[in-house]
């Protein structure tokens, strides 16, 4: 069985002035097996991750904000990932090899934007609420298998210590295309598989019809009523 262990720094900075809290998080985290994780977060939002397959820090501030240096945080990253191996050994002979919780991930299929025919939208598979992470997420398009074209985040935590992740799978809406994200995790005892279908209401025209007759008849009621008056003044 795949140990993991999760180191999280947390520091709070607070305004007095203002009463405002703010929360800086970083966590490392390694297992027995091959899973390592490095992100920092502020107020629940990404700063940057470690990409440990590429060898590099990924920063995910948005191109508007004011650019920063962490000249020493990729080499700080694989430094906590030495350090936590030998905790987790340390960890796994003092508890004995204990048996590993285990919380089973809550999955939602949904797309981003509101779905138009023939526009560039993106389907996001959302897995909440795991332990321990990561888990493993499979995409199709009317049954081919399409996850080279999905990204795959990293997973962050929640405040009762489970995790979230996302995969995104950019697309262009066809009517009757049906996709499906596919979700793997130790906790789960069958691939859990949820079901997204390209299915855009038309325009209907049947408001326009009762329109249009409704002004006819009211028309020609007006019609009939000056003709019938122009009638009887004449009568008279």
């Amino acid at each position: 069985m795949k140990l993991l262990l999760i180191f999280f720094t947390l520091s709070s900075i607070k305004d007095i002035s203002a009463q405002i809290q703010h929360v800086d998080l970083s966590l490392s985290g390694c297992s027995s097996g091959s899973a390592k994780e490095y992100v920092a977060e502020l107020d629940g939002e990404e700063i940057l991750h470690t990409d440990f397959k590429r060898q590099i820090l990924v920063n995910k501030l948005p191109d508007f904000a004011e650019p920063f240096e962490r000249t020493c945080a990729y080499k700080h990253s694989v430094l906590e990932q030495k350090i936590c191996k030998l905790n987790l050994d340390l960890a796994v002979k003092v508890y004995k090899n204990p048996s590993e919780a285990l919380d089973i991930p809550q999955n939602s299929i949904y797309s981003k934007s509101n779905v138009e025919l023939e526009a560039q939208n993106t389907l996001v598979c959302h897995s909440g609420s795991f332990f321990p992470p990561p888990v493993r997420i499979t995409w199709t398009r009317n049954g081919v298998n399409v996850t080279d074209e999905s990204t795959l985040s990293q997973f962050y935590p929640n405040k009762d210590n489970t995790y979230n992740q996302f995969s995104h799978l950019h697309f262009t809406p066809k009517e009757g295309d049906v996709y499906t994200c596919t979700v793997e995790h130790k906790a789960l005892e069958t691939p859990d598989t949820k079901t997204w279908e390209v299915d855009v209401e038309l325009p209907s025209v049947g408001p326009a019809v009762f329109c249009g007759v409704g002004l006819a008849v009211g028309l020609l009621g007006v019609v009939t009523g000056t003709f019938f008056l122009i009638k009887g003044n004449r009568c008279n």
